[in-house]
């Protein structure tokens, strides 16, 4: 079966996690603060905040914006559920806005037409998170902009997105946002086996998510209450959680990070060749806004239904008949039975997702896919739409 995404671990990767086993730190050692300092020059930003995963990282940009009860956090929903979660972690609620139908990403027009009528009834949202889905950046300016209208905070999901750029910046520089986060999971641009990162332009942001990450535990006299007992003393002075990224995953990340603009480049060049490849058939091809350079974590094709004679179902499993591991990203988080428990509102106010959903699908893409696997994913395509 050819996966749909799939990491490359070379001896470079080995050898670098290999010297922080044999060395004397293999948690909270150099190697954190090494790769946050290579994050963060790579972004073109001040300050990075390691994390065990980016889902931790969005709950502690969340806690740092001060989203608490009472709240409400917009996001997209078609996205994974950690887009949206993260704001019941801090006992907010979510709220979501429909998708751009060419990128997939957060409506702009969306966004400002609901904005409009929530500030009539006086329920604004304290954060927007637009999702760069598939590593395709959001029309961030745009959204910039109506924060500054509307008062609310923006932290960028850009789990999918490291190594895309934005206007030509790269993404998570936050000339648009106050945080940026990022996935290293195995399955992203690159990876840190789990792990992930935020990261920030303003100082008092990044101090109080380091703080998080770690209990809420502080060994700096400038925090504490009082003077410190000694050279032994910490203080807990928040509620934190245990968040910290160690020095082995802080390894694997330095040594993949030497080849995110390699990877993709050659995520680029393999999504070249299936648009090259599908273009003649009854399928939509990515559309790539020109102000973005995509990551190209993920493919996404969408079927139509109205030109072929096969079902979204049964092409999707065709495909996987055929040995390739197709996926959706991703099922709307407000049809989830969680979110539908909590009184979220359905399919009719968000059409955009609903018509993604029912004819999406994710081919396989990633750095070491060859050339014949690709001509084997084309031939099944075309076999199963065609049918």
């Amino acid at each position: 079966m050819i996966p749909y995404g799939r990491q490359e671990i070379t001896q470079a990767d080995i050898d670098a996690v290999i010297a922080v086993l044999q060395s004397d730190f293999l948690t909270q050692g150099p190697t954190v603060p090494q790769f946050e300092q290579a994050i963060a020059d790579y972004c073109g930003v001040r300050h990075a905040v390691a994390m065990n995963s980016a889902t931790s990282a969005l709950h502690v940009a969340c806690l740092a914006l001060g989203l608490g009860a009472g709240d409400v956090l917009w996001t997209s929903p078609i996205s994974f559920v950690a887009s949206a979660n993260c704001a019941l972690y801090c006992g907010a609620s979510v709220d979501f806005v429909d998708i751009d139908p060419l990128t997939y990403n957060l409506s702009v027009p969306a966004l400002a037409e609901k904005l409009a009528q929530a500030e009539k009834v006086g329920r604004l949202p304290k954060i927007v998170v637009p999702v760069h889905l598939c590593g395709q950046s959001c029309d961030m300016a745009a959204i910039h902009q109506l924060a500054q209208q509307y008062g609310f905070k923006v932290i960028e999901d850009a789990s999918h997105a490291i190594g895309g750029r934005y206007r030509d910046l790269p993404v998570g520089n936050c000339a648009y946002s106050d945080i940026t986060v990022f996935s290293f999971h195995p399955v992203k641009i690159i990876t840190t086996a789990e792990g992930g990162m935020a990261v920030t332009n303003q100082p008092a942001l990044a101090e109080r998510m380091a703080l998080l990450r770690s209990h809420g535990i502080t060994r700096d006299p400038a925090w504490m209450t009082h003077e410190p007992d000694g050279p032994w003393y910490y203080q807990q002075i928040a509620l934190g959680f245990n968040y910290r990224m160690t020095d082995v995953q802080a390894a694997l990340g330095l040594s993949q990070l030497s080849r995110l603009d390699e990877y993709v480049t050659e995520r680029q060049a393999k999504a070249a060749y299936y648009n090259q490849a599908l273009a003649e058939l009854p399928i939509v091809l990515p559309w790539q806004h020109p102000d973005t350079y995509s990551a190209f974590h993920l493919y996404v094709i969408r079927l139509q239904l109205d030109q072929i004679r096969v079902s979204h179902r049964q092409v999707f499993e065709a495909l996987r008949a055929c040995g390739v591991g197709v996926n959706l990203h991703y099922i709307p988080i407000y049809s989830q039975p969680y979110y539908q428990q909590q009184g979220i509102a359905g399919a009719a106010d968000y059409p955009q997702a609903e018509l993604f959903y029912q004819c999406a699908i994710t081919l396989p893409l990633y750095p070491n896919l060859s050339r014949e696997q690709q001509e084997q994913v084309v031939v099944a395509i075309r076999d199963s739409v065609l049918a």
